[in-house]
């Protein structure tokens, strides 16, 4: 699919943009270009240190943000697809500083759209969050916001044939400023702070979410949000798997924090359809036949109210598994 590709990562030096490339050096080592596009010089150093141009010539470093929507379209002359993963992501951050979460996650969003259609871009899959859907923190709204734009370009593409699709997932696994990473630093100080004893989360490990990405880029047909059906973990076990000595502390939700995520509401459940693997809510009115996608993906409409929350998920993380998956994917000297 990528062969003798261009194509760009926008957050590339984040914990997915790193996933990312690596799977993607690895599967198509004959990808014509991979460009690197962030706004941190620190990370991106450090990053070429791992892919030196010697070794890696497909690979370009190109500093930028995605406010700026000169750079990005500069940055987007001769790439096929893109993949935008830049985001202001943390939400006490965002809460304090709204203007500036607006400016990345929504303009920057508009921004990355407009430049795909003043180059030659053919496929865009944006990154979503579990905080999208029906939000309560700026975090999530900004992005349900970034969500519609996407779905809606599909809208004004007219001829052209670029296709913007979405995908959705819940916490991953050991990503920066996860809870697993947390936990494991606060493991030495003999106490685990804990929001509320009753959390629950989605999980998604990095390649689970590399492999959403690659699956949208390969099947969409432009205006999907996908959805994987994956596991949650209560956050007892977590503390539980990582530090079973430790003692409680239980310090409150934190602003804009849910007790359990979601990823399909009721109200989604009208334009919701199983593909197997995967959910996808689709746009109400998608510019191409909904009955020629369903029988190409053997889709199958959800119940009327449906919904998939952490919360009531039917497949949960144990203990052990926890355990297991902590050392495969997060730390591979990992001990209880």
């Amino acid at each position: 699919m990528l062969e003798n590709k261009s194509i760009l990562i926008t957050g590339g030096t984040g914990s997915l943009g790193k996933a990312l490339t690596a799977h993607i050096l690895n599967k198509y080592p004959n990808i014509k270009r991979l460009v690197i596009f962030s706004r941190d010089e620190q990370k991106q150093f450090q990053m070429a240190q791992e892919y030196p141009a010697h070794q890696y010539p497909q690979v370009r470093f190109f500093i930028g943000d995605v406010r700026d929507k000169e750079r990005l379209i500069r940055a987007f002359n001769g790439v096929d697809y893109v993949i935008h993963a830049a985001a202001m992501k943390h939400v006490p951050i965002a809460e304090y500083n709204p203007d500036e979460c607006v400016k990345t996650n929504i303009h920057g969003a508009q921004n990355v759209i407009d430049a795909c259609f003043e180059t030659q871009v053919e496929r865009v899959v944006a990154l979503s969050t579990d905080k999208a859907c029906a939000p309560i923190n700026l975090y999530g709204a900004t992005k349900l916001a970034s969500d519609k734009l996407f779905v809606a370009a599909n809208n004004i593409r007219g001829k052209n044939p670029i296709r913007f699709s979405v995908v959705r997932y819940g916490n991953v696994m050991g990503s920066n400023g996860s809870v697993i990473p947390f936990f494991i630093n606060k493991k030495q100080e003999g106490i685990l702070p804990i929001t509320d004893m009753n959390m629950t989360r989605f999980n998604i490990s990095l390649q689970g979410g590399v492999d959403m990405v690659m699956h949208s880029l390969e099947k969409a047909w432009g205006g999907e949000i996908f959805i994987p059906k994956i596991p949650s973990y209560k956050i007892m076990d977590v503390a539980e798997a990582i530090a079973p000595t430790c003692e409680h502390k239980v310090v409150g939700i934190r602003p804009g924090e849910k007790v359990h995520e979601e990823m399909i509401t009721p109200s989604d459940s009208f334009y919701t359809y199983d593909l197997g693997k995967y959910y996808t809510i689709l746009p109400s009115r998608p510019n191409w036949n909904l009955e020629n996608f369903l029988t190409e993906f053997n889709g199958k409409k959800v119940g009327e109210g449906f919904a998939y929350n952490s919360g009531d998920n039917t497949e949960w993380e144990t203990v052990e598994s926890l355990r297991s998956l902590i050392k495969e994917h997060v730390d591979p000297t990992f001990e209880v």
